[in-house]
């Protein structure tokens, strides 16, 4: 199935980690000072916009839904979802990444995440993941439509090549750069996806049904 494409791009939450719930707790937990209400608006705008950075993330919580109330600053906040996040993507499910490679050896495998690029590169490192990805791990503070169109000029993304993501703002970004996309929805929390699943170039459940 995947053996025409030269480059395969892999979003990392909820496609090579099963972390999407993992994060959306460390966002709870971070705002949770502010109050239940302050921390769910900040879980349901996170979740509207899957694939975004924590930073955008962030700056929109304290401005939108806290702006003038005490509680922790910007980099408070990113320190206590930070070492949540941590936690978790250290121990959460991992998708079969070795027996898909040996179906897709001749491909170039980027991540191309909305994740913190050091702390990524870091988790890939730890959990000896890090050598699927000939052609690098990439993450914020550039957003995913920055990193492709970089890597497309530099020649690390060569055509024709697939987007393998679980949200719309993958959709949307593998569409600007026009890259084929795979929706991946066995870990996914993007609720509608499958409204939309005709732009799709196909839908699995998981990485291993690519095979």
């Amino acid at each position: 199935m995947l053996n025409k494409y030269k480059t395969l791009v892999f979003d990392c939450d909820g496609v090579v980690l099963n972390s999407n719930k993992v994060k959306t707790e460390a966002f709870y937990q971070a705002a949770l000072p502010y109050g239940q209400p302050a921390a769910q608006a900040l879980v349901d705008f996170h979740l509207e916009r899957g694939g975004i950075s924590r930073y955008e993330k962030f700056e929109w919580f304290l401005s939108t839904v806290v702006p003038g109330v005490e509680g922790p600053d910007y980099k408070t906040l990113l320190k206590s979802y930070a070492e949540e996040v941590m936690h978790g993507l250290l121990r959460c499910e991992v998708a079969d990444l070795a027996l898909l490679r040996k179906k897709n050896l001749d491909a170039n495998w980027l991540i191309v995440s909305g994740g913190d690029q050091d702390e990524l590169r870091d988790i890939f490192n730890k959990r000896n993941l890090i050598s699927f990805f000939d052609g690098g791990i990439f993450g914020s503070p550039d957003n995913k439509s920055e990193i492709l169109e970089r890597e497309i000029a530099a020649g690390n993304i060569n055509y024709p090549a697939l987007f393998l993501g679980d949200s719309q703002y993958d959709f949307e970004s593998a569409k600007q750069a026009k890259l084929d996309f795979m929706f991946v929805s066995g870990w996914s929390e993007w609720g509608n996806a499958l409204d939309s699943q005709k732009f799709f170039t196909f839908a699995v459940g998981s990485l291993s049904e690519c095979i």
